[in-house]
C-alpha cells in the first residue's frame, strides 16, 4: 500500500471541503467575528498551518505570496495591520497553492522520520494526520457558521 498516496488523497478531500465552505460564505459573514475569529481568519489559519507543516522543518518555511503580515503563527493580531483582510479569491488561491504543495511534498515524505517540528514530538506520518485533522476541525467550525443550508458535503477521498 502506498501510504503517501492515501495521505495526499485525504489532504485533497479536506481542502475540497474547506474550499466549498469558503466559496459558500456570504459576504456579510466573511469579516464578522462570531465566537472567536472572523470566518476568513479561521480559513486562513487552517491554510497557513497546512502550508507550514508540509515543510521539513520550520526553518524551511517561506510565506505564501498573499501572506497577511498581521497574522502571526501565535494567532496574535497587530492592531496597526487590522485592515489586512483576505478576500475570497485570495483564500481560494491559497487553497490551490496548498493543493500544489501537497502534490509536490507528500509523495517524497519519509513518513517514519521525525516531524521536524520540536513542538510536535511525533513522526512525519502522524504530522500528516494531525494536519488533516486540523483542516477538518476548522472546516467543521466554518460549516457550522454557514448553517445546514450551505450544503458543504462530505468528501471521502480525492486523489491528486
Amino acid at each position: 500500500m502506498d501510504y503517501n498516496k492515501s495521505i495526499e488523497a485525504q489532504y485533497n478531500a479536506a481542502l475540497a471541503m474547506l474550499q466549498t465552505s469558503i466559496e459558500r460564505c456570504p459576504d456579510d459573514l466573511w469579516n464578522i467575528k462570531g465566537r472567536g475569529n472572523t470566518f476568513w481568519r479561521i480559513a486562513y489559519h487552517a491554510l497557513l498551518y497546512t502550508d507550514l507543516y508540509l515543510e521539513e522543518r520550520p526553518e524551511d518555511y517561506k510565506s505564501w505570496d498573499g501572506h497577511r503580515p498581521a497574522y502571526t503563527f501565535e494567532g496574535a493580531d497587530d492592531p496597526a495591520l487590522a485592515d489586512a483582510v483576505c478576500s475570497k479569491p485570495e483564500l481560494l488561491a491559497y487553497v490551490n497553492f496548498c493543493r500544489r504543495k501537497v502534490a509536490e511534498r507528500v509523495p517524497q515524505l519519509d513518513l517514519a522520520a521525525p516531524s521536524g517540528f520540536h513542538w510536535l514530538p511525533f513522526t512525519k506520518f502522524e504530522l500528516q494526520l494531525y494536519t488533516i485533522r486540523h483542516i477538518q476541525q476548522h472546516t467543521g467550525e466554518l460549516t457550522e457558521r454557514l448553517g445546514p443550508e450551505a450544503g458543504v458535503d462530505w468528501v471521502g477521498s480525492q486523489p491528486g
